[in-house]
């Protein structure tokens, strides 16, 4: 009897066991299968937002500009400067020069006069100290010394400098001309202007052609690229070159060009649907290596091949952060949008419509939405006005009772409109 019972008692710890290990299996089986469902689809809501929505292509350019290039006869024996990179001139304004012959022993012998000059001024300090408009001079050339002590720029030290060497000047023939010892100061004054006129007649002055923007980055492309070569362009032609993306263009010590300032295009093949289906006259938008987001036109097409487009797009803004470039990478963005953005997978079609569930308080309601850009991803959305809504065919009673989406609502992904009323 007393086996018996304890037979019984293992059996009933058996089941007991089994069902413990049943339970614990299903147990188990939830926890993979909700595991599951939150890494295929990790919330089943989301909060409407604003936000922009692109689409865009990331493409290879090749700079085209309307510029040309200027030389003079004598640029074996170097140049200088006079509009610096990027600044702008006009017409028939000087923009550099080329050093004279016997440069450099002139501006030495103009220096070691400059120190002469200097020492026969001090030695007249009582005239010097009368007289207001050597010291008006002096003040202004503390000023630019106190200044060029916080200036990196190499360009603004030479431009401070040759300030300072005028004051220097304006000083001395003030005292040259005034002072009671003034005839030394003189015969160093008229030495020193014969050097300076010895100086100016040697160098070369080359004015620009015509206004527009200063630069010394020259290629030799600048007769090639042009904006009359777009019909002779190609993909193959374009690869030939064998330029480098992204490459800065060397700055040349012989020669300098004028950018026309107001206009500038790129040339770029692109493969894409996009491009196959685009028209002359469309407005898109370039974004460049600052992420600076510039207008653009679509100005001329060919079809390079069956696979590729060639597109000249036309900017008139953001030129000077192309003057360092021939081949560049941008984004070409065929349009954007901003608003109330919304994940595609909340958005379902009813009779040609598109609705999203809200969900509020616990209840959901079916939102009637219009979708005004949709992306890969997600899309931009808004609410009918009440004219649309009855050119839809709407009752009166249906347009009073229309709910509109909102900032920050909570939509379902995945909606199933069946369970909603």
């Amino acid at each position: 009897m007393k086996k018996e019972k304890q037979e019984k008692g293992i059996i009933k710890e058996h089941k007991r066991k089994i069902v413990l290990y049943i339970v614990l299996i299903l147990i188990l089986c939830y926890l993979v299968y909700t595991l599951y469902l939150l890494i295929k689809q990790p919330t089943d809501t989301f909060t409407v937002e604003e936000g922009n929505l692109y689409l865009e292509e990331t493409d290879i350019g090749y700079v085209i500009r309307d510029e040309q290039v200027v030389r003079g006869t004598n640029y074996k024996n170097g140049m200088e400067q006079i509009k610096l990179e990027g600044e702008r001139a006009a017409k028939d304004e000087a923009i550099f020069r080329y050093y004279s012959n016997n440069e450099e022993n002139l501006k030495k012998n103009i220096e070691e006069l400059d120190v002469k000059i200097q020492e026969a001024m001090e030695q007249d300090n009582s005239f010097v100290n009368s007289n207001s408009d050597i010291k008006l001079l002096e003040n202004q050339i503390d000023e630019k010394m106190k200044e060029i002590n916080e200036i990196t720029d190499v360009n603004k030290l030479e431009e401070y400098k040759k300030e300072i060497d005028d004051l220097v000047s304006k000083k001395a023939k003030i005292a040259g001309e005034s002072s009671p010892q003034g005839s030394y100061l003189k015969q160093l004054i008229e030495e020193r202007k014969n050097y300076e006129s010895e100086l100016n007649s040697g160098a070369e002055y080359v004015n620009a052609p015509k206004s527009g923007i200063v630069s010394y980055k020259v290629d030799g492309l600048e007769e090639t690229l042009t904006p009359d070569c777009f019909s002779e362009l190609s993909k193959e032609y374009l690869e030939s070159l064998n330029l480098q993306t992204g490459k800065v263009v060397a700055t040349s010590e012989e020669c300098g060009k004028i950018i026309d300032n107001f206009v500038c295009y790129i040339a770029t093949v692109s493969s894409s649907e996009d491009a196959k289906q685009a028209q002359v006259g469309d407005k898109v938008k370039v974004r460049l290596s600052n992420n600076e987001e510039v207008p653009a036109e679509i100005v001329n097409i060919a079809n390079d091949s069956e696979d590729d487009t060639l597109l000249m797009l036309k900017i008139e803004k953001g030129i000077e952060e192309l003057i360092n470039y021939r081949k560049i990478s941008f984004d070409l963005i065929w349009w954007d949008a901003q608003g109330l953005k919304v994940p595609n997978q909340a958005i379902v079609k009813e009779n040609d419509l598109n609705y999203v569930v809200r969900k509020r308080a616990g209840y959901l309601n079916k939102i009637l939405v219009k979708v005004t850009k949709e992306g890969e991803s997600y899309s931009i959305v808004e609410s009918y006005e009440s004219e649309e809504l009855k050119e839809l065919g709407f009752s009166n009673e249906e347009i009073a009772n229309y709910k509109k989406i909102s900032l920050y609502d909570e939509i379902v992904l995945n909606p199933d409109l069946s369970k909603v009323e």
